[in-house]
């Protein structure tokens, strides 16, 4: 992969690489070249089609040192997330070039990409309870492998981890977990006593003398006897002298703070790790971004996903100036609810660049809570608030949602309780691919009693049903909403007056004998694109998913076919529900449905994905032309 001629290193050739072994033999200079090749590459096709950038950038050398300390031809290494595997692709004979594109490799770890893959995820904190099933399933099977998970500080807070942590901890099932902490979120130990047991604890010839020591003493009944007063003395000064970590408290061992840029000491805390008879943290500090100044120094988390760029500048390639997203005009119109009623409280799951809540953030600190990936404490700390006379307006994505269905159901609709629930990323949301598809979440939480779903196909939409959702006495709003641009609008010039909750907007009433059910974005570009093609059929505008508008879906049986379209969400929701309320309706005529399908969907384009699917307004139009 490399040559050396008279001390001088000859690039390495990426292209070329067929799987990791190699680095292990690698020297400090070798090693400090291949990192700054793969530095510049990540950089590269980052720049071309976007995708996470400072973590990836900020465990370069980590990655390169765990391909170095394990073989994972046979040890298992799953990457918590796994945003931060771009890396570990390169090193395992994959190309970035076409990152996330449909034709490229996924931004997460795969299975199906390579055999070096053993897990995948894309949301955060499931690394530690699938490490401990496989190490379970390892020593039930009787073989020889370490299973190690590398997890960032911000995902060990997350509930799901802290579970995992619990288990591991009580059983017996070796785990190797490298903690990778970018932001100091966890405090290290400081004392001069603490860092001199430290600098002991995890020296390799401290692990040899207490073994040898033990089987010395062992050998007689008074050595025995000394060992255990040694044991006491040394536990006595453990407990009353030394202020352990969290992560000693509950019984695993140790390994920390280790410089996770240097190759020396993360193989020596690597090869540690491997000794240990128990599971065992590796706490490694790692600078986010690091080797490129706009990343390196973003403290908003700017460059943590990242669109396409230009790398001398760090400006976007296409900084949609004329356009706003979705999120942004949401959160523009929560900024004006909170200053108009100080009873609205504002929470996020750890979510406010994407969802563009900054600047709610800095004027409302008081009123605005950013809970961490916590994303079942969000819904229930929402109870709380509701149940003390405050209205809490939760912004999540529909991905993440889908973490918190529990806390919905038993939490907020069971008591009924008020709360604005702003789902962001409805629908199909392109490069991210299937783990992070808003499509499930309407089917969830549809046939939840005292629910809300609704979804606007305009910002004046957009504007009244979150009023709306204020002034609603009953359980969870849920407002969804697409990773979309619209036109660049100031949302004060909006009407936010309310409406009534379920009412459908109907339009050419009676003028064909179909008529076309919809709802959302698409729906104003199909009812536009109609227009143009001289098609004339009643379209109804269906705001809400739940309830249903029963006055207009009793007129739908005046129609010989009735087309029901969902763009944003499977046929096992507003779908499957219209058409089996048509049915107990008495409905003699034809239906036709279209919705996404019930399958994971890959990564692409969101126009692709689109198209795939046949929900493109070229798709839906053919599909209509043949209903005529």
């Amino acid at each position: 992969m490399c040559k050396k001629r008279k001390n001088i290193i000859e690039p390495f050739d990426l292209t070329r690489i067929k799987d990791p072994h190699f680095v292990a033999s690698l020297t400090k200079d070798e090693l400090e070249m291949l990192e700054s090749q793969i530095r510049e590459e990540i950089i590269t096709q980052v720049s071309k089609y976007g995708g996470h950038l400072s973590s990836n950038l900020g465990s370069i050398s980590l990655t390169i040192a765990l391909n170095r300390a394990f073989d994972f031809n046979e040890d298992k290494l799953l990457l918590d997330v796994g945003h931060q595997s771009y890396t570990y692709k390169i090193l395992t004979g994959r190309k970035l070039e076409g990152l996330r594109t449909k034709v490229g490799v996924s931004g997460f770890q795969k299975r199906s990409e390579s055999s070096y893959d053993h897990f995948e995820a894309g949301h955060s904190s499931t690394s530690l309870s699938a490490a401990q099933g496989m190490a379970i399933a390892r020593d039930l099977n009787g073989e020889k492998y370490h299973v190690v998970a590398l997890i960032g500080d911000a995902s060990i807070s997350n509930g799901l981890a802290f579970e995992a942590l619990n288990d591991i901890a009580h059983r017996n099932n070796k785990v190797i977990i490298v903690l990778n902490d970018n932001e100091m979120s966890i405090t290290p130990p400081t004392g001069a006593l603490t860092k001199m047991f430290r600098r002991w604890k995890i020296s390799p010839r401290y692990i040899k003398s207490k073994s040898r020591f033990k089987r010395l003493m062992f050998k007689s009944r008074v050595g025995y006897f000394f060992y255990r007063i040694a044991w006491y003395i040394k536990d006595w000064f453990a407990r009353h002298l030394i202020s352990h970590n969290i992560f000693e408290q509950m019984g695993l061992s140790y390994i920390g703070l280790v410089d996770g840029h240097n190759y020396k000491k993360l193989d020596k805390a690597l090869q540690l790790a491997k000794k240990q008879q128990k599971s065992t943290i590796v706490h490694v500090k790692t600078t986010k971004g690091k080797g490129y100044t706009p990343a390196e120094t973003d403290r908003e988390g700017s460059w943590h996903g990242i669109a396409p760029f230009h790398v001398e500048t760090g400006l976007l390639k296409n900084n949609h100036e004329s356009l706003i997203t979705w999120s942004k005009l949401y959160a523009d119109i929560v900024e004006k609810v909170m200053e108009e009623n100080k009873d609205v409280l504002l929470i996020n799951p750890a979510t406010l660049k994407g969802s563009e809540l900054e600047e709610v953030f800095k004027k409302f600190p008081g009123r605005s809570i950013d809970v961490g990936i916590a994303e079942e404490h969000a819904v229930t700390l929402s109870s709380g608030l509701a149940l003390s006379g405050k209205h809490p307006i939760i912004s999540i994505y529909s991905t993440f949602l889908q973490r918190s269905f529990d806390q919905v159901v038993h939490d907020l609709a069971r008591m009924n309780l008020p709360t604005t629930i702003l789902v962001d990323r409805a629908g199909l949301i392109g490069a991210d691919g299937s783990t992070h598809q808003g499509i499930f979440d309407q089917a969830a939480f549809i046939g939840i009693p005292n629910v809300v779903i609704a979804m606007a196909s305009t910002p004046e939409l957009a504007k009244k049903l979150v009023y709306t959702s204020l002034n609603h006495k009953g359980g969870p709003f849920f407002i969804r909403y697409p990773r979309e641009r619209i036109d660049k609008i100031n949302s004060n010039s909006l009407n936010g007056d309310t409406f009534e909750v379920g009412k459908w907007l109907i339009n050419e009433e009676n003028k064909s004998n179909v008529a076309l059910v919809s709802y959302g974005p698409l729906f104003e570009k199909l009812k536009m694109k109609l227009g143009e093609e001289n098609i004339h059929i009643t379209l109804v505008n269906a705001i809400f998913q739940t309830p249903f508008d029963i006055n207009v879906v009793a007129k739908l049986n005046n129609y010989k076919k009735v087309i029901i379209i969902d763009p944003y969400a499977t046929s096992f929701g507003f779908t499957n529900n219209l058409v089996a309320t048509l049915n107990r309706n008495g409905y003699k005529g034809q239906i036709i449905t279209r919705a996404i399908p019930r399958k994971n969907i890959t990564h692409a384009s969101v126009s692709e994905q689109y198209k795939e699917t046949l929900l493109d307004i070229e798709s839906l139009i053919k599909l209509v032309k043949k209903s005529l």
